[in-house]
């Protein structure tokens, strides 16, 4: 198991437990700064080619444990995904569904859609939003089609239900009673049991886990987004659960603080309108932040060792 730093935006390699992996040679950092302009929120086409270029360079692979930084960057997954040459299934811990078709680029809100459209990639069950995309999802173009053609399973944490306009939309995360969608809410259930279940129901092929911290309770993580409710115990447990008879493929956690700077209006104006307002203290960031990136570590090395 190798560990990764897909350094954009300086949040992780500012972080001890980073520094401490580095000085000890058990950790690559990949230096992608002078991209991140072109691909913070939107990934530029180019942007992302060199990219590539860059983990071929380190010969990133099947195993690795890739830190990405902010969530800014959660489309990055998309990336390390098109590396993979086996059937897998990706295991989405995340406040936000990531799967909305506008704009058509690869971004931080649509990245699940390029990776259904992967062949290797067979399912993705994303597990936690608790957040405003969950309502009226066709008026936030959310690719419900996915969810009807089995290809996408989405668990909220907590979720009303809402008003339907188009088609049913029915699967084990989801149902259609009369003109509404009624999702599942997982924070009304026993965690084991849940667990239990989509354990079942998964295929036996190995997975991957792309863990954005958002989708934890804001005294586990601090990060540039509205964030979840969810327990880190509980992710870790769900991760070591799902990965019995499967394996794990590969990992890639986001979620980490930085400032959001642009230098262009639309990359500014997207984070200006679905960004929460307030501006977290950089030093509390990187030292809740740094626990927590510690546990996932540690629980992950116990995992795959």
């Amino acid at each position: 198991m190798r560990v990764c730093i897909l350094d954009c935006d300086g949040s992780v390699t500012a972080q001890p437990f980073a520094i401490e992996l580095v000085a000890s040679g058990e950790a690559t950092v990949v230096d992608a700064r002078d991209l991140a302009p072109k691909l913070r929120i939107v990934a530029n086409r180019n942007s992302l080619r060199e990219l590539q270029g860059r983990l071929d360079a380190i010969g990133l692979g099947s195993g690795d444990i890739t830190f990405l930084g902010s969530g800014d960057f959660h489309h990055l997954t998309f990336s390390l995904l098109q590396r993979v040459r086996e059937e897998v299934t990706v295991i989405h811990f995340d406040n936000h569904p990531d799967w909305v078709r506008f704009p058509a680029t690869v971004n931080c809100g649509s990245w699940i859609n390029h990776a259904l459209k992967l062949r290797h990639v067979t399912r993705i069950v994303t597990i936690g939003p608790c957040g405003k995309d969950l309502s009226l999802p066709e008026f936030k173009m959310a690719n419900l089609d996915a969810i009807r053609e089995g290809a996408l399973e989405v668990y909220a944490w907590d979720a009303d239900s809402t008003r339907l306009f188009g088609r049913p939309v029915n699967g084990p995360s989801v149902q259609t009673q009369g003109r509404y969608l009624k999702w599942r809410k997982l924070s009304d259930e026993p965690w084991s049991d849940f667990v239990a279940e989509l354990s079942q129901r998964l295929p036996p092929t190995p997975i991957w886990i792309t863990l954005d911290k958002d989708v934890l309770d804001s005294h586990e993580a601090i990060t540039n987004w509205d964030q979840g409710r969810m327990d880190l115990d509980q992710v870790l447990e769900a991760i070591e659960r799902l990965s019995v008879g499967r394996g794990i493929l590969g990992v890639d956690v986001c979620g980490d603080y930085s400032p959001p700077r642009f230098r262009d209006p639309f990359r500014a104006f997207l984070s200006a309108t679905d960004r929460p307002s307030k501006t977290p203290c950089l030093k509390e960031a990187n030292v809740t932040n740094d626990a927590a990136n510690r546990r996932v570590l540690k629980r992950l090395r116990a995992i795959l060792h």
